[in-house]
């Protein structure tokens, strides 16, 4: 606690020499959010508060600087037990004496999540730092992207930052070439991207391939020279495409990635989506979301399968999954929907009502309540817990 409040004053230092000069400019948000969840017999709460400072600096009419702070602490409930969520078939995967590790910590956190330079002329333009990196068009599942999984009660919440460099080449007045290197300990062992960009008619799309080390890990075996569970790092090489345009007044999206691995089995992700607004304002969306990596019954899920998802290395355990969002405006400043989440393959649900109100031009409220609807075992069944959360968030 000690080190992150010196690094908090060390970066107050920083931001107030930068307030004094006129070209930076200084902006964020501070965020307080409530997670409530009821496992078995209790009920658990977890509180935060995030404050995320951003600089912008245009240093020269061809050089932007920008940089992303947070400041994060956790209240309440900072330790979850992960076994409390998982049926008893899978608790008798966990190897004797090894319980006490299968533990989620929340701990305060003061990290820099993004700063980078872009150099930006006319032929090109060259990012270097730590930056986003946002790919495909998939509104909860994204195939081509293999450095972000999205929550998926939650898919628009910001993305952390990556160390890369980035160039983006304009070709004519409708193509982009872009290539990415993410550094690693060694060249073979970083990311490597190149991606081309394009439109035809109402439809923009792109093509990438993708070289990237996965990062898995053994979850029924520890590492103790690491103290973590048994790494199984292999290496990805992925080839993907996307699309999203308008038809027939609809908008549509669909996005295809097809992995080759080292030493599991290659497998494919595959996302469908379309969306509509009615003249009453109702919004409707579908999402169809396929990943050839997950199971087809949730009596083939295994300990590591449930693990990987929780340390966010996979996106799914089930094949096949759809997600549903309804929305409409009751008032000018608030927003009622609800998400649903069906997994296809093992037949369980979660529900989702979602309110957004916005009730200053600077202040916006989001709440939600997690329903799961399905038999023991299964990706949304009743014992992963049922609660809600509320956000508050004033940006500055």
């Amino acid at each position: 606690m000690k080190k992150s409040l010196q690094l908090l004053f060390l970066l107050f230092l920083v931001i107030g020499s930068l307030a004094a000069q006129e070209k930076v400019e200084i902006f964020g948000y501070f965020e307080s959010q409530y997670m409530g969840t009821g496992v078995k017999n209790d009920y658990y709460q977890l509180f935060s508060n995030k404050l995320r400072l951003d600089l912008k600096s245009d240093l020269t009419e061809k050089i932007t600087f920008a940089a992303n702070f947070d400041y994060i602490t956790y209240h309440g409930k900072k330790e979850w037990d992960i076994l409390d969520f998982l049926s008893p078939d899978i608790l008798a995967q966990v190897p004797p004496g090894m319980e006490p590790f299968y533990v989620l910590n929340f701990s305060n956190r003061t990290f820099l999540d993004n700063a980078y330079f872009r150099l930006s002329l006319k032929h090109f333009d060259l990012t270097v730092g730590k930056q986003q990196i946002s790919l495909g068009t998939g509104y909860v599942w994204n195939p081509m992207d293999v450095f972000n999984i999205k929550e998926l009660v939650d898919p628009t919440y910001e993305q952390p930052g990556h160390n890369a460099v980035r160039l983006d080449v304009p070709v004519g007045n409708a193509y982009t070439i872009t290539a990415l290197y993410s550094p690693d300990d060694t060249w073979k062992n970083s990311a490597k991207l190149i991606q081309l960009k394009g439109r035809i008619s109402h439809f923009d799309y792109s093509l990438i391939a993708i070289e990237k080390v996965w990062r898995f890990h053994d979850y029924t075996q520890f590492d103790l020279e690491k103290m973590n569970f048994l790494e199984l790092p292999e290496q990805r090489r992925l080839l993907g495409a996307s699309t999203a345009g308008e038809l027939f007044g609809m908008g549509v999206w669909a996005e295809f990635a097809y992995n080759w691995m080292d030493s599991t089995d290659d497998f494919y992700e595959l996302v469908v989506g379309t969306d509509y607004t009615f003249d009453f304002q109702t919004y409707i969306m579908l999402e169809y979301y396929r990943n050839t990596l997950g199971k087809t019954d949730y009596e083939q899920y295994t300990l590591n399968d449930w693990m990987r998802v929780f340390a966010a290395e996979q996106k799914t355990i089930s094949k096949d999954q759809v997600y549903i969002f309804v929305q409409h405006p009751v008032t000018d400043l608030i927003n009622l929907g609800v998400q649903s989440i069906f997994s296809i393959s093992d037949g369980s649900m979660a529900l989702v009502p979602v309110m957004n109100y916005s009730f200053s031009e600077n202040i916006d409220i989001m709440a939600y309540l997690n329903i799961n609807l399905g038999k023991e075992g299964s990706v949304f069944s009743s014992n992963m817990g049922n609660g809600g959360m509320l956000r508050a968030r004033i940006y500055f």
